[in-house]
């Protein structure tokens, strides 16, 4: 429940006004949404930011329904997977080991890949540090994968566990079919300094005890790997799961480090706030290394929140750090907005599911009629709703320039 995750100093408001604003503001198809919510699994998280004269920032937290419901969160696992291959770099503290000494993945149990190298980055070698502009910027299903191999399925989980996330469960990797034990077995890495071997670390297997659900069934059919057709709902009680107030919480961690308890801070260094806070908000056009495709990756292809529905771009004086996620017919963004000329910042996470045909798996769902506006008409409601509203103390946003 939110209850038990948002740390000291964040509020939580139970009225409807939530609920209420988007209704009042809403299009015709916002509100046929708001009227279906248990067929659209509609969460939506809204945080409030006042500063006092301190700059010191206050939260004041708005639901629209139960945040416990489960969802499947595709890709916004990549931002608990990232920050702990930060963190467990900075744990093992080699010198001359960094996020940017070249990573040599091996393999050491069935169905795992080498990897030696990455034609995307400057060096043409790979990198924690290139693994995670891939993930923030265009959310790279292989940069992931490499980096839940990086921090072992039991360090991830356990820390993640340890840090107060007890919801979450990262159990396996993306885009190619592994059985749970290929996935508690992780690989081999190497770390070198050009021919230097830095750092060495041993493929690993995770013994973690996951609470597993009875079953968690959805859908009235599913496609399996193989695509074959079979009746019946797909049961997610084994993937992953990172509910709604974890994830909003966990991105206030990293955003606002200094609002909550030293022990439930990430381990992180200066320079990884900063390399964090400007992959976040970067978006593809902005990348030299990788360079990729505008065509495929435009501008706003990983920012929901306004700019996804119709592939618009942004204005420059508004910056997202974000990690959304889509899969399965569920579509999700985790996001703290600011407007950088008007001195309004705020955080808003939400979820939801659009799969009319009942089929999971079949990649036919309604992202582009539905997904996509949900997230664009509520993040515009809320956005023009905090450009109205007064505020004691202007906000100092100078650090997210």
């Amino acid at each position: 429940m939110m209850g038990s995750i948002l740390s000291k100093g964040y509020s939580q408001q139970k009225s409807d006004w939530l609920s209420s604003i988007l209704n009042e503001k809403g299009s015709p198809q916002l509100k046929e949404i708001l009227s279906k919510q248990d067929d659209y699994r509609v969460q939506v998280i809204y945080t409030k930011i006042d500063r006092d004269k301190k700059n010191k920032p206050h939260f004041i937290s708005y639901k629209l329904n139960p945040v416990d419901r489960y969802f499947y969160p595709a890709s916004t696992v990549k931002l608990p997977t990232a920050l702990i291959a930060l963190e467990r770099l900075n744990r093992i503290d080699v010198k001359g080991l960094d996020k940017y000494s070249s990573m040599i993945t091996d393999s050491g149990f069935t169905n795992q890949l080498r990897v030696s190298q990455d034609l995307s980055a400057e060096n043409k070698k790979p990198s924690v540090a290139h693994y995670l502009k891939k993930i923030f910027i265009v959310s790279d299903n292989d940069a992931y994968n490499r980096l839940y191999e990086f921090d072992g399925q039991q360090f991830l989980n356990e820390r993640l566990w340890e840090l107060g996330f007890k919801e979450t469960r990262i159990t396996h990797r993306f885009q190619y079919p592994m059985t749970e034990e290929e996935n508690r077995h992780t690989n081999p890495i190497r770390f070198y300094d050009g021919d230097h071997l830095i750092y060495e670390q041993k493929g690993e297997y995770s013994k973690a005890k996951f609470n597993y659900p009875d079953s968690i069934l959805i859908g009235e059919k599913h496609m399996d790997n193989d695509d074959r057709l079979w009746n019946g709902p797909m049961d997610f009680s084994h993937k992953n799961s990172f509910p709604l107030a974890e994830q909003q919480d966990m991105l206030r961690r990293v955003l606002f480090p200094e609002s909550v308890p030293r022990n439930k801070r990430f381990n992180l260094k200066d320079d990884d706030y900063a390399f964090l806070y400007k992959y976040m908000s970067m978006h593809p056009a902005e990348s030299d290394y990788p360079k990729y495709d505008l065509k495929e990756f435009f501008e706003s292809y990983a920012k929901f929140f306004f700019y996804r529905s119709g592939k618009q771009k942004k204005p420059d004086y508004i910056k997202i750090f974000n990690k959304a996620g889509w899969s399965h017919g569920f579509l999700t963004d985790n996001a703290y907005i600011v407007d950088l000329k008007n001195n309004v910042e705020f955080m808003v996470s939400a979820t939801i599911y659009v799969n009319s045909d009942g089929v999971i798996n079949d990649n036919k769902y309604e992202y582009e009629e539905i997904g996509y506006p949900f997230f664009k008409e509520v993040g515009e409601i809320l956005y023009h709703y905090e450009l109205d509203r007064t505020r004691s103390q202007v906000a100092n946003l100078i650090r997210f320039k």
